[in-house]
């Protein structure tokens, strides 16, 4: 390809000290219509996400699903049971993960329980989280994120994205303010109201603090009155606070569990699920609407745990790594990048969401996934992926990009990617002339705002639209 200055390159070169890299394919004909530093490695962010989920859509199916099952372990005499009830949980990152559906499957497992008339439980119930390693966070994650809800537990139990939300607003002011928790079980918290009201137009102050291993939370925000703080706080031990939410709603529903809540490695021994009877079972949406969510909402923990799930259900023997850990689904994801004819050798991911710092990738193979992914042999897998990504100007980590009249909108199916220093763009286009575009941006080391990487990567993909503007 010609040297010359193009007009993509002066795009790019209006921010010249970004360290860029960049890529642009014709997925029908396979032609590289642009490069920059594409065969350089950079930190991808949340496009580390489309590494994921296709991973695990080529390998374990758009409609994949997980069962989270209960068992009864002892002897039901009239309406009491006398030994413990365990729940086997199977990696679904889904389960109570919203406010107004979080009851759903508790209650479900309480009508199975009533049915066969228990209304005592003379025991515990236990918690099975060990589909996946006992690894809470990703490698390399910043102490910093643990607090916030994008940088949640990760556990083969889960309940409500593993995080409380908690809801700030003023009363009058100098005064402490009001908290609103969600969901309501505030006994599995404790929650220090330390909040303050400011006069109306004063700067919102935001003060959040969880006790690390604790669920000690600290609400310390300064909030003027007229403005509110919403935050989603990360919980600690996701499986007891599934187990407590369970307990909570199975109370409510009147049936008296009179034992604890515990984990099941503190049973002296190891359960067989052989000897005990199953309950009641709840089976999650299909792979190809988890993958949606985790596309199209950046979402950190369905990522981790369909890495997880991955390196749980195919697991890469030859390997040393742990079965059900996030370096198993990476071993295993290596299957789906050799067929995409990556170069498997420079790749280093070492999460599923793209939080951690140490993941890095090339514009190169990136593309390559994408353009492996676009024309998939599988039709469903291939339709899953697309419909995955976020929608320019519509939907998403896109809504409030390409809007208006920018020629993208509605027309880029694209996957975001930011972290402090980092902005990602990585997906599909259709020109005008018909052909379907994929493009990588990465841009890393930047100093500023990242609006303004934001904008010239959607000055750059609006550009790829006319196809006179790319370089042949």
């Amino acid at each position: 390809m010609s040297q010359a200055q193009t007009p993509l390159d002066s795009i790019l070169d209006a921010r010249p000290l970004a360290w860029w890299g960049v890529m642009v394919t014709d997925i029908e004909s396979g032609d590289t219509l642009y490069m920059r530093n594409a065969e350089r490695s950079f930190m991808p962010a949340s496009v580390t996400k489309l590494y994921t989920t296709a991973a695990v859509l080529d390998q374990l199916g758009p409609d994949y699903q997980y069962v989270t099952q209960l068992f009864a372990d002892g002897i039901q005499n009239d309406t009491s049971f006398v030994g413990n009830l365990i729940v086997r949980g199977a990696g679904d990152p889904s389960t109570g993960a919203f406010d107004s559906e979080w009851k759903t499957l508790f209650n479900g497992f309480a009508d199975s329980l009533l049915a066969i008339g228990i209304q005592d439980v003379y025991g515990d119930i236990i918690g099975d989280d060990n589909v996946f390693d006992d690894v809470a966070h990703g490698a390399d994650w910043s102490w910093e994120d643990l607090i916030y809800g994008y940088a949640a537990q990760i556990s083969g139990l889960t309940f409500y994205d593993a995080a409380v939300d908690i809801h700030a607003y003023p009363t009058t002011s100098g005064n402490k303010g009001r908290l609103k928790v969600s969901p309501e079980i505030d006994d599995y918290f404790t929650i220090k109201n330390q909040t303050i009201t400011l006069p109306r137009g004063q700067s919102l102050q935001e003060g959040h603090h969880r006790v690390a291993e604790s669920n000690e939370i600290t609400v310390s925000s300064k909030i003027p009155v007229g403005r509110s703080d919403p935050e989603v706080i990360t919980v600690h031990n996701p499986t007891l606070y599934f187990l407590h939410a369970l307990k909570t709603v199975l109370s409510s529903r009147n049936i008296r569990v009179h034992g604890q809540i515990r984990d099941i490695d503190d049973l002296p021994d190891d359960f067989e699920y052989s000897s005990s009877r199953r309950i009641a079972s709840h089976t999650s949406a299909p792979m190809s609407e988890l993958v949606a969510t985790v596309n199209k909402n950046s979402h950190n923990l369905y990522a981790e745990h369909l890495l997880k799930t991955l390196g749980h259900e195919l697991p890469d023997l030859d390997e040393d790594d742990d079965i059900g850990s996030a370096a198993m689904g990476v071993a295993a994801s290596v299957r789906t990048y050799a067929k995409a004819e990556m170069d498997t050798s420079r790749i280093q991911l070492v999460d599923g969401s793209g939080l951690s710092r140490k993941n890095l990738v090339t514009p190169a193979m990136t593309i390559g996934l994408l353009d492996y992914m676009a024309s998939h042999p599988n039709l469903d897998v291939r339709d899953a992926f697309k419909s995955s990504l976020a929608v320019a100007g519509q939907d998403g980590t896109l809504e409030y990009r390409f809007i208006g009249n920018s020629p993208g909108n509605g027309r880029v199916l694209a996957k975001t990617g930011t972290l402090g220093n980092v902005s990602s763009l990585a997906g599909y286009v259709m020109q005008d002339n018909g052909s379907q575009i994929a493009f990588v941006i990465f841009c890393n080391h930047f100093q500023g705002r990242h609006a303004v990487i934001r904008a010239i990567q959607e000055s750059f993909v609006n550009s790829l639209i006319t196809s006179s503007s790319v370089q042949e």
